[in-house]
């Protein structure tokens, strides 16, 4: 049984998440969006309100993440959905403008399966979510069954 991806896009920058958006569907990624504009109301869908990830138990997520946000960290973001047992094998993609070096190694430490740093320019940054789309119309996501 193939269980359809839901993308979580938890990105503070309106104008960045409707690029984010408008790209991946101009690659032909046709999964529902689920965005959020902080990390309280995105920790809150994904691990549910007494924070076990339960309610996303068996669903199909890639978590698009900026590491910029308004109310906490998105290195905190990261470190709690790879420690819920129920998301842990959640794919997350970490899309921001932060490309130092020490930030980047963090973040794959905590478990990122990507990171791509947004570059400044709008069109190299258009071309690059372009790409991000492709990569996941050809990607398979493991569901959150454990």
């Amino acid at each position: 049984m193939n269980t359809p991806v839901t993308i979580v896009m938890i990105e503070d920058d309106e104008g960045h998440a409707r690029l984010i958006e408008r790209n991946i569907r101009r690659s032909g990624v046709n999964n529902d969006i689920v965005p959020f504009s902080n990390g309280t109301d995105a920790m809150t869908f994904l691990l549910g309100n007494d924070g076990n990830g339960v309610p996303r138990k068996g669903e199909g997520l890639l978590i698009l993440l900026d590491l910029n946000l308004p109310d906490m960290t998105g290195t905190e973001i990261l470190r709690r959905v790879k420690e819920t047992p129920h998301l842990k094998c959640t794919p997350v993609v970490v899309l921001t403008t932060t490309d130092d070096a020490h930030e980047i190694k963090r973040c794959y430490e905590l478990g990122c399966n990507v990171y791509i740093t947004k570059p400044v320019n709008y069109e190299n940054f258009a071309n690059a979510i372009r790409q991000l789309g492709l990569f996941f119309s050809v990607i398979q996501v493991p569901s959150n069954a454990a």
